[in-house]
């Protein structure tokens, strides 16, 4: 039978990504029990990791050590594939060995290409297209606060990058309304907006984006490989930024998101990031939770 991956959010149906919100929910609640301790005894998880990370690779490690498993951790310098070896045959060799790979990449068709020769599940722990995990732990992170996400009504500020890409699947998956507000020549994917069925739109500006929201979210302008963009970019959002001025035109109870690293000042205001309405730390720790979910449906199945 062949694996289950988790490429991007469309790899799993709504019933299926909300079964892994309740499991990540009881997990988080459970987290002292013993009862998934054994889950992955005598497994090992292959970490193939071609960017830089802290969040990832911090939650993946410690799921597999909380599951009893072993993670290998190869960073690019450690493998073949610094040589030229065609990743399809890292993917046979990988996958005759391991249990579960988790891929952080740049070009989405790479971790597509893994999938495609792995014998195993493998998990997109970030493309250059979508970031899938932190969408897990961001729905997780909105149903803790509010109770349900569907209906919800959700603004995003800023790039249309990889991580906007996974909210606007997110959108279609849950069942709630995303209004994205990114300055011109930094929208998201045609294709990837279209596929949302209506749930996300592009609007004007970051003003008329937050009005009314639930949630606002925003990420970094400079995502890895865009660092050398930085003036430009600084330029091109000029107005982005969100303060408390500009979040204090949501509703009154909303929530502020950040998948971090943030850079105050820049995209968030210190005022907004630090105070009361911000939830990116709980956020950043149900990485965890939500990956341990993920990694037990695709070892053990819904």
């Amino acid at each position: 039978m062949k694996p289950r991956h988790f490429l991007t959010l469309l790899d799993l149906s709504s019933n299926e990504l909300n079964h892994l919100m309740e499991r990540a929910a009881l997990m988080k609640a459970n987290r002292h029990s013993r009862s998934t301790a054994g889950l992955m005894t005598g497994m090992t998880m292959a970490m193939l990791f071609e960017k830089t990370s802290t969040r990832t690779r911090v939650s993946f490690e410690v799921a597999a050590s909380q599951f009893g498993g072993h993670a290998l951790f190869l960073a690019p310098g450690d493998s073949q594939l610094s040589r030229g070896e065609p990743l399809s045959d890292t993917a046979r060799i990988i996958s005759s060995m391991a249990d579960l790979i988790v891929m952080r990449t740049s070009a989405h068709d790479r971790v597509m290409t893994m999938a495609a020769y792995s014998r195993v599940p493998v998990i997109n722990a970030m493309s250059d297209d979508f970031h899938p995990c932190q969408l897990l732990a961001d729905v997780l992170t909105f149903i803790e606060k509010k109770g349900q996400i569907q209906d919800a009504k959700v603004a995003w500020i800023g790039d249309g990058n990889n991580v906007c890409h996974s909210w606007i699947h997110a959108a279609h998956q849950f069942g709630f309304d995303l209004q994205l507000a990114c300055p011109p020549g930094y929208h998201p994917d045609k294709a990837v907006l279209d596929a949302a069925n209506g749930k996300a739109r592009i609007v004007s500006n970051p003003q008329t984006a937050i009005s009314g929201c639930d949630l606002v979210v925003t990420d970094t302008w400079f995502s890895i490989g865009r660092e050398t963009e930085k003036e430009e970019r600084l330029k091109a959002f000029a107005g982005y930024c969100v303060t408390d001025a500009l979040l204090q035109t949501a509703q009154p109870d909303a929530l502020f998101m950040h998948c971090l690293p943030a850079y105050r000042g820049t995209e968030v205001s210190a005022e907004v990031i630090d105070g009361p309405q911000s939830v990116v730390w709980e956020e950043a720790e149900n990485r965890l939770h939500a990956q341990k979910a993920l990694i037990e449906f695709l070892l053990e199945g819904p």
